[in-house]
């Protein structure tokens, strides 16, 4: 920890920007991560073989209840797509379609936003080296310990930046299949076609 701290109490002049991107990057993974994980608080494939088994036995009104109990995203696409006044097949598609571009496009968003800070920081790590070097006319060691603080501090800023993105990445992609499969079983048995499974996702 002692050595830690003079990169941040006296990393030079660019060290105020690196801690304020590490922050700020931070922040939006932390808000990331709740996000994902609070939509997705039901077991995937119990809740879609429950909720498709009650809709394809004609039993909407208690598919619409289980889908009620649960604060998730597959719940809320099963609200929608149980609501539609509508048995045709290709709008119900349509429905389940729309309902799930409102979930995932930003989430997929965010991911990108915490990919940029990343990048930034590693960026300003390296402008905040070279200013360090050339404010430096000490002796070259002296000046390259100088110059090492700010990239030591945006990578150590930059390493839960990489890990949480990656997760975030990693949910959003399998909340993304879970969405598919379900909306596809569902239509499928409200329009009395055969059970569609596009894979068995947990």
């Amino acid at each position: 920890m002692s050595t830690i701290l003079p990169w941040f109490t006296d990393g030079g002049p660019l060290i105020v920007p690196i801690v304020l991107v590490g922050v700020m990057g931070l922040i939006l993974l932390i808000e990331r991560a709740w996000y994902i994980a609070s939509r997705s608080r039901v077991h995937a494939l119990p809740f879609t073989e429950e909720v498709v088994g009650r809709a394809r036995s004609g039993d909407t009104e208690e598919a619409l209840r289980l889908c009620a109990d649960h604060q998730a995203a597959l719940a809320d696409l099963g609200l929608v797509v149980l609501r539609t006044d509508s048995g045709e097949r290709d709008v119900l598609r349509d429905v389940a379609s729309a309902a799930t571009i409102s979930i995932l496009p930003p989430q997929r968003r965010s991911v990108r936003w915490l990919t940029t800070f990343t990048l930034l920081l590693l960026m300003l790590g390296g402008l905040g080296a070279i200013a360090n070097l050339h404010a430096r006319s000490a002796g070259t060691l002296d000046a390259v310990t100088f110059a090492l603080r700010p990239i030591g501090a945006a990578l150590l800023l930059a390493l839960p930046m990489v890990a949480g993105t990656a997760y975030v990445a990693a949910e959003t992609a399998r909340l993304a299949g879970q969405l598919e499969d379900f909306a596809a079983r569902l239509v499928s048995a409200l329009t009395d076609g055969p059970d569609v499974r596009l894979g068995h996702r947990t």
